[in-house]
C-alpha cells in the first residue's frame, strides 16, 4: 500500500494558501490549511509528515509555533518548512536555529516549492529508513545531533564531545540501562586505557551541566546508567 505524505499549510493569506494546496495535492499529497498558528495548535500535527508555516502571521509568528512544536517530543521531530517575505541572512538563521528543515522566501515560484517539498520529505524518509534522529528534546532539554548543540530552557550548554555522546546514547534510549562496559564501547570504541572511572567522572560533569535534568541521569547500582523519564 502506498503512502500519501500528509501536509498542513499555515498561511494567514487565503490566495496564498490556495494556491499552495491546489499545486500540493496535484502532486498527490494530501493538504490540509489553516489560517493561523492558533487554529493549527487545535490539530492533531501528528497526522502530518510535514508542516508549512507562514512567518509573519497573528500573536503566534511561525517561529513561536516552530519553538512551541520542538519543545513537545510528540511533534519535535515533524519537519517543517518556513514561507516568509522576511529573506534576510538573521532571519534565516533564526529559522535553522529553531530546527526548520527549509525556509522559502516570498515571492516563490511553485516549481521551487515543489522541488524543496520533494526533497525535505525524502530526507525524512532516508533519515527514518537510516533509524536516525537529528533532534532528541525530553521537556526543555534539546540535544540537535546535526548541530551538536545541547541546549536547556533555550540556553545552550557546553559540553565536550564524550558527554554530548554519552547524553546522545541515553537520551535516544530512555529507560534503557547501559552497563560502563556498554557506553565504553559505545562512545570511546577502540581507544586503548580508558578506565570505568572515566564514565563515572563525565557523568557527573554532564549531570551538573544539564542542570535541572541531572537527576534524570540514574545510576542503577551493580548494573549501570539510564536516563529516567
Amino acid at each position: 500500500m502506498v503512502h500519501i505524505p500528509r501536509i498542513l499549510v499555515v498561511e494567514d493569506e487565503e490566495d496564498i494558501s490556495e494556491i499552495l494546496k491546489f499545486n500540493l495535492e496535484t502532486e498527490v499529497y494530501e493538504v490540509d490549511t489553516a489560517a493561523s498558528a492558533e487554529e493549527a495548535l487545535e490539530m492533531k500535527l501528528t497526522d502530518y509528515q510535514l508542516l508549512m508555516l507562514d512567518v509573519m502571521m497573528g500573536e503566534i509568528s511561525g517561529f513561536k509555533m516552530a519553538s512551541i512544536l520542538r519543545k513537545d517530543p510528540a511533534t519535535a521531530s515533524i519537519p517543517i518548512i518556513f514561507l516568509t517575505a522576511k529573506d534576510t541572512e538573521n532571519d534565516q538563521l533564526i529559522g535553522f536555529n529553531l530546527g526548520a528543515d527549509d525556509y522559502i522566501s516570498k515571492p516563490f515560484s511553485i516549481r521551487q516549492v515543489l522541488a524543496r517539498v520533494k526533497a525535505v520529505l525524502r530526507r525524512t524518509a532516508e533519515k527514518k529508513a537510516d533509524g536516525g534522529s537529528d533532534i532528541l528534546i525530553y521537556e526543555t532539554l534539546q540535544l540537535d545531533c546535526k548541530r551538536i548543540k545541547a541546549t536547556v530552557d533555550g540556553q545552550e550548554v557546553p559540553l565536550t564531545k564524550k558527554e554530548f555522546e554519552i547524553l546522545r546514547l541515553l537520551l535516544d534510549n530512555k529507560g534503557n540501562v547501559f552497563s560502563r562496559e556498554e557506553i565504553l564501547g559505545r562512545i570511546w570504541k577502540d581507544e586503548v586505557y580508558v578506565l570505568d572511572r572515566t564514565i563515572d567522572v563525565n557523568i557527573t560533569r554532564l549531570r551538573k551541566k544539564i542542570g535541572p535534568y541531572g537527576k534524570n541521569i540514574v545510576t542503577r547500582l551493580g548494573f549501570g546508567y539510564c536516563f529516567e523519564y
